[in-house]
């Protein structure tokens, strides 16, 4: 049966400027990048700290990220890379695609919190801050998959269904649910979820970076049950399924127990800041305001000096007049 609609997939995931090729998934996930750190940047100077150290930060938080969603992923699929007939090699090739996100938070997390002890900032509040632009950003790079002809669906005939027209590693040509749409929309929602949320509760300490783990949870357990793609499985549930389950769990014990024992939002997010103005500007504002006074303040002594010194004067001729009078009454007398 042909379909009349449906979403097609790329003939190829690789273009060629001249002999540099520029790989769709690659490209999927530096847009995530940039989206991830201009959202952050805007909402951590919102918070009061500076431009620009959500990207010095990033340049800790990203390498880490990576290398973290490659770890979980070629471990958890590891028959992929080391299995009889595969290429170990392979399992550098991160451009192909197998970015697993619980490894790429994880050790993410660690890259930021390296970071952010660097520069003496708060761990929670910086994840608080970059929370919605992670999640954007793996609305963006989640169509990497769609330029790979990966992680598809179960078969279906919805007017949305992806063509997959490769037939490599094990693929079978038809029409299928556009998971990689459904996780993207989602990853959208969860955006705009955790912002709604952050600016309704005053979300800190954290928190917000929390809903937006248990939020994409959510999403990524049933999209997770509709996809046909090779997966470990316990007790019936695909590997990624318990992991979304626990971690939810995880997400939702921290927000409760960190609103009980740290209400608010953290007053200060980054040190020598104040009112989102740094406080060595601060300083040399008042400076210059304490030259300025000291400039005024000799320029009124020496206001008054002149002034006192032509009262003196007038004074004096006074006094001499006073006595001239005295004498010459004296001589009358």
């Amino acid at each position: 049966m042909e379909e009349l609609a449906y979403i097609p997939s790329p003939s190829r995931g690789v273009l060629y400027l001249g002999p540099i090729p520029l790989r769709g998934y690659a490209f999927c996930i530096i847009i995530g990048v940039f989206v991830a750190v201009w959202l952050g940047n805007k909402r951590w100077i919102a918070r009061g700290g500076r431009a620009g150290t959500v990207a010095d930060i990033a340049v800790w938080a990203v390498p880490f990220g990576l290398v973290g969603g490659r770890l979980y992923h070629v471990i958890t699929d590891y028959e992929l890379y080391f299995s009889q007939g595969r290429d170990w090699v392979d399992a550098f090739k991160v451009w192909q695609g197998g970015l697993g996100i619980w490894g790429a938070i994880a050790l993410g997390a660690l890259g930021a919190w390296i970071g952010c002890r660097r520069r003496g900032i708060p761990m929670p509040a910086y994840a608080d801050a970059v929370a919605p632009g992670i999640a954007l950003a793996q609305a963006c790079g989640r169509w990497g998959n769609w330029f790979n002809q990966e992680l598809y669906g179960k078969e279906t005939h919805v007017p949305w269904a992806l063509h997959i027209t490769s037939s490599t590693d094990g693929r079978v040509p038809g029409y299928y649910h556009p998971t990689f749409l459904y996780e993207s929309l989602w990853c959208v929602g969860v955006a705009l979820l955790v912002i709604w949320a952050d600016k309704r509760f005053t979300m800190g300490h954290g928190r917000a970076f929390a809903l937006y783990v248990a939020a994409y949870c959510v999403g990524r357990a049933w999209i997770e049950y509709m996809r046909v793609d090779d997966a470990h499985h316990i007790l019936g549930l695909r590997l990624n399924d318990w992991t979304a389950g626990i971690v939810f769990l995880l997400a939702v014990a921290y927000i409760v127990v960190s609103a009980k024992k740290r209400p608010g939002r953290e007053p200060v997010v980054e040190p020598g800041v104040t009112d989102g103005a740094p406080e060595a500007s601060g300083g040399e504002e008042a400076s210059g305001s304490e030259a300025d006074a000291e400039v005024k303040d000799e320029a009124s002594d020496e206001v008054k000096g002149e002034d006192g010194a032509e009262v003196e004067d007038e004074a004096s001729d006074d006094d001499k007049t006073e006595v001239r009078d005295d004498a010459e009454s004296a001589k009358k007398s």
